[in-house]
């Protein structure tokens, strides 16, 4: 029935969700997604804390708010690949952000608007919510409107484990292409940058609690039902493969770096490594998140979401730490 969704999406809570939502629903439809994500026009207003920032300090506001937006938007294509959704992603600026949005749906040749119903004023400050009606009054094209009590009340586990998955994916989809990059073009890789994401890789989901949370999941899922031992324990044995695998990349960089292995040889590894993770991103969240839906209790739940959260302090700051390095990778990637 649909062909092409336009997405927008602000750097609240709720784009998480609203990107899940849009792309099942396109996946169903077989239909292609455009992601849009509407900056602030700051020549037109000064609101708000990164409009302040920018004006004081324009490198912390390129590094901190419009950085943020391209990771904002890698992810969100990083979900619509993981079910094979053709995509793009797109970045307008306007002072009022419903005008860009139906601009850019009728520019792109969009049938369909699919909007979150409500928003909060996120760090770039752009109400993504409040315009919501805007559109739906100013338009033409049907909009399909997310419901935001729903969000809200989203599982956390699940949510996390879904942006996980997206960090994830968005750093592979990187990697790929830098190697295709370089190999299209020759000249020698960003060595350092494919440091800074095979460290992202190994590091990121221990460093933000994900391990833990990951072993309660499967240990109450186990102990609820004996349906899906054997997906566990294949999901478990890839795991500890994938860690393997990770290793072996980053020793075959280093022999990359000295000369003692091929950019081909480096390219077929990170195309192997992205298939093999892909497919384990896609065994949890296809079938272990659904199924822990279905058989979990509250209390189950609630434990597992207390492993995932960890405690204050230290975690939190290393979380920000991996915001900031995935930041940098996403952008620093050529284009």
């Amino acid at each position: 029935m649909y062909r092409h969704l336009l997405v927008p999406l602000d750097d609240t809570e709720l784009s998480i969700e609203t990107v899940s939502r849009a792309v099942k629903f396109a996946h169903s439809m077989g239909a292609r997604v455009s992601f849009l994500h509407v900056q602030a026009d700051h020549a037109a207003s000064l609101t708000g804390e990164a409009d302040a920032v920018r004006l004081t300090s324009p490198a912390e506001y390129r590094d901190t708010y419009q950085d943020r937006a391209r990771a904002l938007l890698t992810k969100a294509e990083s979900a619509a690949r993981a079910l094979g959704v053709p995509c793009d992603a797109l970045v307008r600026v306007g002072a009022t952000p419903y005008e860009a949005i139906l601009e850019v749906a009728h520019g792109a040749g969009c049938d369909l608007i699919f909007m979150a119903s409500h928003g909060r004023r996120s760090s770039v400050g752009m109400m993504l919510g409040s315009q919501t009606l805007k559109v739906l009054t100013h338009g033409e094209l049907p909009v399909l409107v997310s419901s935001a009590r729903e969000s809200a009340n989203a599982n956390p586990v699940v949510a996390a484990i879904r942006e996980e998955h997206r960090s994830l994916a968005a750093v592979l989809h990187a990697w790929l292409h830098l190697v295709n990059t370089y190999a299209q073009q020759g000249g020698t890789a960003d060595v350092p940058l494919m440091r800074s994401m095979v460290r992202y890789i190994m590091e990121f989901p221990a460093a933000v609690r994900r391990v833990k949370g990951h072993g309660q999941l499967y240990r109450r899922l186990r102990e609820r039902t004996a349906v899906f031992h054997a997906e566990l324990d294949e999901l478990e044995r890839q795991q500890e493969r994938g860690r393997s695998l990770v290793e072996a990349h980053a020793a075959l960089l280093d022999r990359y770096d000295r000369g003692a292995a091929t950019l081909a040889e480096l390219r077929d590894a990170v195309e192997q490594y992205a298939r093999f993770m892909w497919e384990q991103m896609g065994r949890e969240e296809g079938v272990i998140v659904p199924a822990a839906e279905r058989y979990l209790t509250e209390a189950d739940w609630s434990a597992i979401h207390a492993a995932f959260a960890g405690t204050r302090g230290s975690e939190d700051d290393a979380e920000a730490e991996y915001r900031q390095l995935f930041s940098r990778i996403v952008n620093s990637t050529p284009a």
